[in-house]
């Protein structure tokens, strides 16, 4: 079983073995070098990729600074989602922060799933609502923690990345200033 099949397995956990194995193999592999980008800001998503292995950036370009979302890390899936369901030009750039391998399916491939899985829709459905219920929590600690609070929650959760991706990315993604990011950094090494 593939790291994707895991994965999918572990989320939708009423998937039979035959209908793993049919949706995974509607996933093409790719390499993503480092600073390629797996979507670019303005165009149409039509790719929703899992990752194998490596880190994706997601961020966007304003006129005086770069906004990252999120970086995706491995067993994660990226996409627009907004591009991806609705066809909306996307706001977001996909980029790999390092070598990385994906799993990708085409929207047209993606729609074949619920021929596979006839309850797709429902499995589906929980699986964003679990991801808006992590979005909400993410606007929630930004409405009413403290800068410090954000920096040590997010560290508690992703420790690993503060030795793998350039420190601003993260101060972006907590919604901070590098220079905010700096000082409270350099307080919690004391």
């Amino acid at each position: 079983m593939t790291e994707l099949e895991h994965y999918i397995q572990s989320h939708f956990k009423i998937i039979q073995p035959e209908q793993l194995h049919q949706i995974s193999s509607l996933f093409k592999s790719e390499i993503l070098k480092k600073g390629d980008n797996f979507l670019k800001a303005g165009s149409r998503c039509d790719k929703l990729c899992f990752i194998q292995s490596g880190l994706l950036r997601v961020f966007t370009t304003t006129d005086d600074k770069e906004i990252t979302q999120w970086i995706a890390t491995k067993g994660y899936f990226g996409t627009d989602l907004s591009s991806f369901y609705f066809k909306n030009p996307s706001r977001w750039t996909i980029q790999a922060l390092s070598d990385t391998e994906i799993y990708f399916i085409n929207h047209s491939d993606y729609s074949k799933i619920i021929n596979i899985v006839p309850t797709w829709n429902e499995l589906e459905r929980n699986f964003i609502i679990q991801c808006l219920t992590y979005m909400e929590d993410r606007i929630f600690s930004h409405l009413s923690m403290s800068a410090e609070e954000r920096y040590n929650s997010f560290f508690e959760s992703n420790k690993e990345l503060f030795n793998q991706v350039p420190l601003q990315y993260i101060a972006s993604i907590l919604g901070m200033t590098p220079e905010t990011f700096s000082r409270i950094r350099k307080k919690q090494l004391m």
